[in-house]
């Protein structure tokens, strides 16, 4: 295999060669290989973290008709550098009655969580960290540690705020955990394995034409997942001042900050591959680095979409978060779920056009139903509230002042 044809494992095979002509033992060469490969790939994602916050910041000024970082650098590219040198060499503060051991753990978990999911997650038809058959139960496993990094974090940092948002990020990660692993049953029900370099192979046709609605409970509830506006209530600084990170300083502030950035963008990636057919694409399994490219691209779209719904959509109110998620998406998710499982069963994966056909008008519609009665609910929502909220005039009985009577002299 040429080195335009797939470099990644052109080198790695290079290097294998070099390392066993050392004479070094065939084991220690796998974890010598293995070492390398995860450093390169937590750098590498490191090094485009810094490329996504700043584009970010320049889409979300301009989104809100403002220039965003345009003071270091040409067009500001060397603003999110300077800020993590400021960052990085602030003071390192443990607040007096937190959790010391807790409080500098917390950032630890949320940042190794968000990089072990790229573990799993192919980039190409020959590039990934591991393509284990379990791919999917390891993503919501390794999220999982990510969220309780979050939720230690407001716990263990002796402050009511940051206590309050380790409640709101307890409540809400682990509410829109569950219609999150129920769509990703979906795409392991269609193709029938949980690996993800499987599922991104075994999409002939995304299955987000397959399975639209799926597509966009998971979607919404990666949004929440990553505690991204509308959704961001765990750090709301309009009313927890900001949330479960309010104490943190220096080193921790940056670690958190990378892992929002990278966490969003791993979303998409995940959302790309379930959904949209990973690295799947003309040519891409003859020529593994378009496979890369494609990736890429879909994965780029995604993320630009989410972004534009965190600077134009207005932050819900708790109650509202809660509502949408066991009101609404859950019971989506399963009704999605029921769907898809009874038209797999009843056109398997041999009849192609046909099956994809059935999905498709199944889904839409469930959407169709799902739309009809959320209306029907709302409105016998709002009957209800209207009748509760009446103006009931409340009975005041005036009472006359009482008149002194002059007093007389005797």
């Amino acid at each position: 295999m040429t080195f335009l044809v797939d470099p990644i494992t052109f080198i790695a095979n290079w290097l294998n060669g070099v390392l066993t002509g050392w004479g070094i033992p065939a084991m220690w060469v796998q974890f010598i290989m293995f070492t390398i490969g995860a450093g390169l790939l937590a750098l590498g994602a490191m090094i485009f973290t810094i490329g996504l916050i700043w584009l970010e910041r320049k889409l979300g000024g301009r989104v809100q008709d403002r220039f965003g970082p345009n003071r270091v650098g040409p067009w500001g590219i060397f603003q999110t550098i300077a800020d993590m040198l400021k960052i990085f060499t602030k003071e390192l503060i443990t607040p007096v009655g937190a959790d010391p051991i807790l409080f500098n753990l917390a950032p630890l978990l949320a940042m190794a969580a968000v990089l072990g999911l790229w573990a799993v997650i192919p980039l190409s038809p020959t590039v990934f960290g591991t393509n284990i058959n379990v791919g999917v139960l390891y993503l919501i496993g390794v999220g999982a540690i990510g969220e309780l990094g979050i939720i230690l974090a407001g716990l263990s940092s002796n402050n009511k705020y940051a206590l309050l948002g380790g409640f709101r990020a307890a409540a809400q990660l682990l509410s829109y955990e569950v219609p999150m692993a129920i769509t990703l049953l979906i795409p392991v029900m269609l193709t029938g394995s949980m690996g993800l370099n499987d599922i991104a192979g075994a999409q002939k046709v995304a299955f987000i034409f397959q399975a639209p609605v799926a597509a966009l409970v998971f979607f919404i509830a990666g949004i929440a997942e990553n505690g991204r506006a509308p959704f961001d209530l765990m750090e709301a600084d309009s009313e927890i001042v900001a949330g479960f990170n309010i104490e943190s300083s220096g080193l921790k502030v940056g670690m958190y900050y990378v892992a929002d950035f990278l966490h969003a963008f791993t979303s998409a990636l995940i959302f790309t591959t379930l959904f949209l057919g990973g690295w799947k694409g003309p040519g891409a399994e003859q020529y593994p680095i378009l496979g890369f490219v494609y990736l890429l691209i879909k994965t780029a779209a995604v993320y630009l979409l989410t972004v534009t719904v965190r600077f134009t959509v207005p932050r819900l109110r708790i109650d509202q978060m809660m509502a949408f998620t066991w009101k609404y998406l859950t019971p989506l998710a399963l009704a999605s779920l029921l769907v898809t499982a009874v038209v797999d069963k009843a056109a398997p994966a041999d009849q192609g056009l046909l099956r994809i056909i059935l999905l498709l008008a199944a889904n839409v519609v469930l959407f169709l139903i799902a739309d009809r009665l959320v209306t029907l609910y709302r409105k016998e929502h709002g009957k209800q509230r209207k009748v509760v909220s009446e103006f009931r005039p409340v009975p005041v009985t005036i009472r006359k002042p009482a008149v002194e009577e002059p007093e007389v002299n005797s």
